[in-house]
């Protein structure tokens, strides 16, 4: 029998007590602790399982809240980089065996300056108030994720995050949230159900994760897991520096398969088409379905689809000679779009980049809504592969010019090293709009981030279009550094005089783009200012044979006070050659040549806890032949909290020697938020430069989550003084949707 004097013998008891002593500490603690940080700042965090559902109230009254320890050790980012907040936050995860619960608890020292003013499903003016966001990096890939996003009124927003920096809003499911208001600031509980999101097959999942929390009266971020400064609000999107999220357990895979049928009833007056119609009544239905293949890879498909509940485009005057761009507002083409996306596309303002993919060119031409009689769609993730694939077959159409058409695109993204990617995509359309035969376009891009602040981007495209010749190639390269006192960019691109994306977007044709930027952003120690910018660029446009057509020199500078308030000033230089004559106005020609004009520019914009907020815009200085004046404001007025105006007003007085004109555009959006997740909406747009008076009213109401209803008038107006004038088009429409989720 074996003597327990044995050195051997001791050693192992000695190691089975110490064992039993730390489980026994675990079992009186509860569990390991909820939070840990390394000697960077980043956090492990350990979510805790219930035994029964948190009853979604926004209270925070159940036991486990108790027994649980908060995490409250958020770090500021603005403005004083690697503080504490000024203010408690605290934070805990949850999941049972339905989905994850997030609750977070805001203190603050003044609760009467708390900003929430915004109760709209996904509306953009969340941002704009106090609030929190979360970021889950469900594939641990620390680069891809989803974005949920509500303040303290329980406003709904989410998004995915298809890549470093980029939210990409257009993607919604089915989550819920209640925010409620103490006496010493505000609290909310989300819950995000399991069949919401996309995760590695696999009982136990490792997660990015991190919460955002926004206080706009003292214009302060602040974050769970720290992120640098220069990445700023987005660095809830850069997903290299969240936290990890451990212990979550999700319930084995289930059907994971969506219906969702719709019936539309409408009444429509159309004279723009031939022969016009009158009063037209009309009934229709339609479906979606979304099945999960795998937990990360989502196929799609649709049946007679119809977009009557999509609200009009914001109208926008066109001064210069090439193509505007109008937003993606149809629900189906607008989730996963990001996967979709090819190059380096600025997200903010004209883009002369090309765009090989823009769904806009299908279901809509010369205007006119096509058909769209089905279509699949397949995205997600495969390992480190993103794919996407997608094909829709419209109708013909002979009022709006339109053939049975067939478009496909797909996408394949792979990752490579630690936040960079390279891809590949091809489009197709079966009838070319330059003539008999097909159109498709084919391309590689890459995307590279090295440190925290360098960037490198470009791709190589060719086109195929019957009876067309020339150079059919595109390409691009780009470096940027991105710091937050410092930055720079330069870039390279061309476009050949053949190159014919027919599912895409073109801005400008056949030319090459040369553009360098230098930045310096200093942060003065003042009370009154936060951050200064001074910024140069030079952009030069030629076409391939080296013909200068395009150069613009602009310096700016900006103040970004500690109250939110922003003021920039603006000289621009341009130069412009006119091949042919420009019709810049009803009646005003441009003739053949080069022109030399300058102009100033300064605005202010008002801070968003305001109760009235938005920019306020002067120019003034030379345009082509002549003089230039504009002004401008385009913001927000609150009335209550549920209640909102928006109203958008620019002027352009221009004096030519070939004659004078004036561009106004007047517009102004209502809304009212009943719940958040019933609005109604009316937007009413004046524009000088078409003639047009628009009006779209929308009353959107979610019955149940995922299902809706909606009723929408439209009407649009000529405001030419001779014929046609007066009423152009008018329609009524009521459609129902349903989710059934299995």
């Amino acid at each position: 029998m074996p003597s327990w004097s044995d050195p051997g013998r001791q050693c192992a008891l000695v190691l089975m007590f110490v064992l039993i002593a730390a489980a026994a500490g675990a079992d009186q603690a509860g569990a390991p602790a909820v939070l840990s940080r390394d000697a960077e700042g980043r956090v492990t965090i350990r979510a805790t399982r219930l035994e029964e559902p948190l009853v979604l109230d926004g209270r925070f009254d159940e036991e486990v809240y108790q027994r649980v320890p908060a995490m409250d050790e958020f770090v500021q980012v603005e403005p004083d980089l690697g503080a504490p907040g000024s203010d408690r936050t605290e934070a805990w995860v949850f999941f049972d065996a339905n989905g994850l619960y997030v609750a977070v608890r805001c203190w603050d020292d003044d609760p009467q300056t708390i900003v929430a003013n915004e109760m709209r499903r996904d509306g953009a003016n969340i941002y704009q108030g106090d609030n929190i966001a979360i970021a889950l990096d469900t594939f641990s890939d620390r680069r891809t994720g989803f974005f949920f996003q509500t303040n303290a009124l329980g406003a709904l927003r989410d998004a995915l995050i298809p890549s470093e920096r980029v939210i990409d809003d257009s993607w919604n499911t089915l989550w819920d949230v209640r925010s409620r208001r103490f006496a010493e600031g505000w609290m909310t509980e989300i819950f995000i159900p399991f069949k919401s999101l996309r995760y590695v097959a696999g009982r136990t999942q490792i997660w990015g994760f991190n919460v955002r929390r926004n206080d706009r009266s003292k214009n302060e971020i602040t974050y769970l897991s720290p992120v640098p400064r220069s990445y700023g609000q987005s660095g809830i999107a850069v997903l290299s520096t969240a936290g990890t999220l451990v212990g979550v357990e999700p319930p084995a895979a289930s059907l994971n398969l969506e219906l969702k049928p719709y019936g539309l009833s409408s009444v429509t007056t159309n004279r723009d088409v031939r022969p016009p119609v009158s009063n037209d009544l009309a009934g229709d239905v339609g479906f979606d379905v979304k099945y999960g293949l795998t937990r990360s890879l989502i196929a799609d498909f649709t049946y007679n689809t119809d977009f009557a509940q999509v609200e009009a485009d914001d109208e926008q005057i066109n001064l210069t000679r090439f193509n505007l761009r109008f937003p993606e507002k149809r629900d189906f083409f607008l989730e996963g779009a990001g996967i979709f996306s090819f190059g380096r596309v600025p997200e903010f303002g004209p883009s002369d980049t090309p765009i090989l993919f823009f769904s806009r060119a299908i279901g809509l031409s010369g205007g006119q809504a096509v058909p769209i009689v089905a279509g699949g769609r397949m995205t997600g993730k495969a390992g480190p592969y993103t794919v996407g694939a997608l094909t829709i077959g419209t109708d013909e159409a002979p009022l709006a010019g339109a053939e049975a058409t067939t478009f496909s695109v797909v996408r394949v993204k792979r990752d490579i090293l630690r936040r960079s990617s390279v891809g590949l995509i091809a489009t197709n359309r079966s009838r070319s709009l330059a003539g008999p035969g097909s159109n498709q376009a084919f391309g590689l891009d890459g995307s590279f981030r090295f440190y925290e602040n360098i960037a490198l981007a470009g791709y190589y495209a060719r086109t195929e279009t019957p009876r067309l010749r020339g150079g059919r190639d595109s390409y691009q390269a780009y470096f940027g550094y991105e710091a937050d006192t410092y930055g720079a960019q330069l870039e390279h691109l061309t476009v050949g005089e053949a190159f014919n994306p027919e599912i895409g977007f073109l801005r400008r044709e056949d030319f090459r783009r040369n553009m360098v930027l230098g930045r310096f952003s200093p942060r003065p120690a003042s009370e009154l200012v936060r951050q200064l910018h001074f910024e140069g660029s030079l952009e030069r446009f030629t076409d391939n044979d080296g013909r200068l057509e395009t150069r613009e020199g602009r310096a700016e500078a900006r103040v970004n006070f500690e109250n939110s308030d922003t003021a920039t000033v603006t000289y621009l230089s341009s130069y412009e050659f006119l091949a042919s004559p420009f019709t810049i106005a009803r009646g005003v020609v441009l003739p053949v040549g080069a022109y030399e004009f300058q102009d100033v520019r300064a605005s202010y914009r008002l801070g968003p806890q305001r109760r009235l907020t938005g920019s306020f815009n002067l120019a003034r200085g030379s345009f082509y032949s002549g003089d230039r004046s504009e002004a401008g404001y385009n913001g927000r007025a609150e009335v209550t909290p549920q209640m909102a105006f928006e109203p958008r007003v620019s002027f352009s007085w221009v004096d030519l020697p070939e004659g004078r004109f004036t561009a106004t555009l007047l517009g102004a959006r209502g809304v009212y938020t009943f719940t958040s997740r019933t609005f109604a909406a009316a937007l009413v747009q004046y524009n000088s430069s078409t003639s047009s008076f628009a009006t779209n009213i929308r009353f959107r109401w979610e019955y149940t989550p995922g299902s809706d209803l909606f009723v929408v008038f439209s009407e649009g107006r000529n405001t030419l003084e001779g014929p046609p004038r007066g009423l152009m088009n008018r329609g009524v429409a009521i459609k129902v949707t349903r989710l059934f989720r299995f």
